[in-house]
């Protein structure tokens, strides 16, 4: 799904106002991941844009899809919770800030760092149940791309 396809998607249950919303989300996220690319060699925002995508085909509100364009800036980019909170709303820093996983601080064990991310996760999922359903289509859309990357280079071999 491309941007495109997921604007003209979310433009049949969202007012237009929102749409820009959205673009501003995406806009945000692309230039945050400009220069990443996946192992596959992709551009790393194809990633969010399908998750947004997923997010979008649910109809859900406009604070989820914006998250779900951004859920990996402040993992993977240099941006903040901070800059989200004030490009955006309190609400979407809140729900990137529930999938992010904490790689910034020091742990004993790569254990006790998991065991936290999982503590964090499943408070900010106490918090908001969108945490979960953007955790799980993250999870579930990049799970299917390695799936798809595996065939393709059996396939060609």
């Amino acid at each position: 799904m491309t941007i495109d396809q997921v604007l003209e998607k979310a433009s049949a249950y969202l007012h237009k106002e929102d749409i820009l919303f959205l673009e501003r989300a995406y806009e945000f996220a692309e230039k945050a991941h400009s220069g990443q690319y996946r192992k596959s060699g992709e551009p790393y925002i194809l990633h969010p844009v399908q998750v947004a995508g997923i997010i979008v085909g649910l109809e859900l509100e406009p604070n989820t899809i914006a998250a779900a364009f951004l859920h990996d800036v402040v993992e993977d980019t240099d941006a903040t919770v901070a800059d989200l909170e004030k490009a955006f709303n309190s609400e979407v820093a809140m729900l990137v800030d529930g999938v992010t996983k904490l790689k910034k601080f020091k742990y004993k064990s790569k254990e006790e760092q998991q065991a936290e991310n999982h503590r964090k996760m499943l408070m900010a999922m106490a918090k908001d149940i969108r945490v979960l359903l953007i955790i799980s289509r993250s999870s579930s859309q990049h799970a299917d791309i390695k799936i798809y990357a595996s065939a393709k280079a059996a396939y060609y071999v």
